[in-house]
């Protein structure tokens, strides 16, 4: 591994396929909005909750400008900035789109290239399935 920061939370580029390699490639950061910060916060409590995410950040009063049906529209949301791994990707979309207030809710998905090692095996428990 090479250094690419400094600091007290230094991350590391992963330079082999080893433990810490599969866990920087498994750590994801999704993307969705919400129409209220409320709605936001409530949604981030149940992912959460649901060990679908390790965190959620919500960021308020995002200005998004996008096209729908046809027309370019400007409006107020809060992001949510979710922290997750590969392996509850799936349940953590549909738990997006089954609470989601919006007709087509936003879910993008970006793989985590590098990270504190720590923070990333924090996170990787975190989202672990109980077992019985």
């Amino acid at each position: 591994m090479s250094r690419f920061a400094t600091g007290r939370y230094a991350c590391y580029r992963l330079k082999t396929a080893g433990r810490v390699g599969r866990m920087g490639t498994e750590t994801m950061v999704v993307l969705t909005t919400c129409g209220t910060a409320e709605d936001a916060g409530n949604l981030a409590r149940l992912l959460v909750e649901r060990r679908l995410a390790a965190c959620v950040n919500v960021v308020a009063d995002v200005a998004s400008t996008y096209r729908w049906q046809g027309r370019v529209q400007q409006d107020r949301e809060a992001l949510l900035i979710i922290k997750t791994t590969a392996s509850r990707l799936t349940e953590l979309t549909t738990a997006i789109q089954a609470e989601s207030k919006y007709e087509l809710p936003e879910v993008i998905a970006l793989p985590v290239q590098a990270g504190s090692v720590p923070y990333l095996m924090w996170l990787r428990e975190s989202v672990a399935e109980l077992k019985d």
